[in-house]
């Protein structure tokens, strides 16, 4: 897998294609909205969508943090799609997270969804962390060092006569909005007015998540 390089305040990260970043120097793995047990919050309304999100979002964090060997854990807010989710997790799944955190360092970020995230899960619960120049927080505020999660980048390019949309990491070197991990998330246009209101005039990138690899693309030249 060719590794790609999405850096913030000076602090360079590698991009995993499955939408996480990782500080080598830092051994600091982060990923943001997982939304866990979305389907089963879907159902209670009537939506009825396949059961398999939280299974399918774990075990790609599990894969991920294979990968890596990550130290610390960064779940940048929204991890659980609604107050009560994670009670709906099932032992098997409560398992996993205690296997996923085993041995490291673990820490819930406060999103819109899950303000209050589950304490008897392990870990340790915050509304933003600061590690270095970097600040790492739920909804972006266009601070600089800032990485956040929230609004679920997505991008659309146009290539050899066909077109692709994929999630993606929007970065101008000095902030960074990660995409949503969540088997089940949805994603946001970065040509939404919701980024201009976050990088503003300042030129930023779609760090698009390919089949093999993160292509670095101009927001600009995106649809």
């Amino acid at each position: 897998m060719r590794v790609s390089r999405v850096t913030v305040s000076d602090v360079t990260f590698a991009a995993d294609l499955a939408g996480a970043l990782f500080w080598e120097e830092e051994r600091l793995l982060v990923v943001s909205d997982l939304h866990l047990e979305k389907g089963s919050s879907f159902a209670a309304r009537g939506v009825l969508l396949p059961p398999f999100d939280t299974v399918a979002t774990l075990n790609r964090l599990a894969a991920v943090i294979a990968r890596h060997d990550p130290r610390v854990v960064i779940a940048l807010g929204d991890s659980f799609h609604d107050r009560t989710a994670h009670e709906r997790l099932s032992d098997d799944d409560r398992d996993a997270v205690t296997a996923l955190q085993s041995g490291r360092d673990w820490i819930w970020i406060s999103g819109n969804h899950d303000p209050a995230p589950p304490r008897d899960l392990g870990g340790t619960v915050a509304d933003e962390v600061m590690v270095g120049p970097i600040t790492f927080r739920h909804e972006p505020t266009g601070a600089q060092g800032e990485i956040a999660g929230h609004l679920h980048p997505k991008a659309r390019v146009s290539a050899r006569g066909r077109s692709m949309e994929r999630r993606c990491f929007a970065c101008d070197g000095m902030r960074a909005i990660m995409p949503a991990f969540g088997a089940y998330a949805g994603g946001l246009s970065i040509r939404d007015a919701a980024f201009a209101k976050i990088f503003g005039a300042r030129h930023f990138t779609a760090h698009l998540l390919g089949d093999r690899r993160v292509h670095a693309i101009a927001a600009s030249r995106c649809s």
